[in-house]
């Protein structure tokens, strides 16, 4: 072993070969012995040399592409044995739409929402697994939620600061919303308050709460193509005054709340759309004060599709979808300060439904100015055509009059 540099053998009898190569290639026996001699040599065992995999395309660091369209992402390995190749999302759970070619690829198509975030590719063999990432940045959709909301409690004040999440590709802003954690007196509608946030601004302070009183709080993000979903709600308490003497803290008391959620949510399809039905509340300490519908694509994230649906309402014809896509729907009841949990989840289907348009149709993507345009045009060009067919018509009949009246005059005078 001497002869071989980086080869050593270890108290325990361990062979140790720091940099494998060729010299390494072969059968090794080992034998044991002491004063008294060995009982002979052990059964042999081959050393092989295999390559771990190495990636020989890797993904570019950051994809850019629209909702709906394909989006195909490259990885390629080798190795000894061939590696196995597989993605995954960061944070995904469950099973992703995502699929992957024969190449290796992936596949995003139709790219949606939820497919926004960080990819990792593995290439794996029986020597060693290797990853890289890529961040996939779908373009044309709602804001994604903000994340990490945090409260500084001030006195009779709260600062609110957040990292927003990914605009959809437009120009997003923000607002913030709170509510006082204590019982009122039934109210006709629900007291969440909201704040908007200047333009490029990622924190607020809320001035001119009451001290001592738990408010809660959420963050919400809004671009052209709608809202996105609600941030974490963060509880916090503000300052109050200062005294000269501290009271004991009362103990701590359990605050029950009575609101189940909405009942019975069920789906029909009408000649005017998706018609969605459901029965109040079956407990609600307070007066009931509205519903809020939401939506998810997709096993996406929920959104807020309506907010403010009165609470003696008990049905709703759903606006905005699209034709041959799958929604899923729940409803959230508020009383007061409080908010019930979900109602059951209703699954609907919008394909063969004219009544929709499709994604080739949408509304949003040409703009409100240019839209109001076109159709003042179209009006405008309507009118002058109809103007313009009854001067024709007017002056053929005029040239006509005075044709026939010439030709009377000219038979007149032939006859005298």
């Amino acid at each position: 072993l001497s002869q071989l540099p980086g080869w050593s053998v270890r108290a325990d009898g361990s062979i140790v070969i720091a940099t494998g190569n060729d010299d390494a290639l072969g059968l090794y026996r080992c034998t044991p012995y002491n004063s008294y001699g060995t009982a002979g040599q052990s059964r042999p065992t081959r050393v092989l040399l295999k390559d771990p995999p190495a990636f020989t395309v890797r993904p570019k660091e950051e994809y850019f592409q629209e909702v709906g369209r394909e989006l195909v992402i490259p990885c390629v390995a080798q190795g000894d044995p061939p590696p196995t190749v597989t993605w995954v999302k960061v944070g995904s759970v469950g099973k992703s739409s995502a699929q992957v070619d024969g190449n290796s690829s992936l596949v995003l198509h139709p790219l949606i929402k939820e497919q926004h975030g960080v990819w990792e590719c593995t290439a794996t063999n029986q020597v060693a697994s290797v990853t890289t990432a890529t961040s996939v940045h779908v373009l044309g959709t709602s804001p994604h939620a903000v994340t990490n909301v945090s409260v500084l409690p001030l006195l009779l004040a709260a600062n609110i600061s957040w990292e927003p999440g990914f605009d959809g590709g437009y120009f997003q802003r923000f607002s913030v919303w709170y509510t006082p954690l204590v019982r009122y007196p039934p109210r006709a509608h629900h007291d969440w308050v909201s704040l908007s946030v200047p333009a490029g601004a990622q924190h607020l302070l809320v001035e001119n709460l009451q001290p001592d009183t738990s408010y809660q709080f959420s963050v919400l993000a809004q671009n052209k193509l709608g809202s996105g979903p609600f941030s974490q709600i963060v509880t916090s308490v503000p300052r109050g005054f200062p005294v000269t003497t501290v009271p004991p803290e009362p103990p701590a008391m359990t605050v029950h709340i009575f609101l189940s959620p909405p009942q019975a949510l069920r789906a029909n399809e009408s000649v005017r759309g998706v018609v969605l039905r459901w029965e109040p509340p079956a407990r609600a300490s307070v007066a009931l004060g509205g519903y809020a519908l939401e939506l998810r694509q997709d096993k996406g994230g929920w959104e807020v599709l309506e907010r403010s649906i009165p609470g003696t309402d008990t049905q709703l014809l759903v606006p905005g979808l699209i034709k041959d896509a799958f929604y899923e729907f729940r409803l959230v009841a508020f009383a007061g300060s409080y908010i019930s949990d979900p109602s059951n989840t209703v699954n609907v289907s919008t394909a063969g439904m004219e009544v929709y348009p499709s994604r080739t149709q949408l509304p949003e993507l040409l703009p409100q100015p240019v839209l109001a345009g076109l159709i003042g045009g179209i009006c405008f060009l309507s009118v002058a055509v109809i103007f313009s067919t009854m001067a024709a018509c007017i002056m053929s009949r005029r040239r006509a009059a005075r044709v026939r009246k010439r030709r009377q005059g000219t038979g007149t005078g032939r006859g005298r």
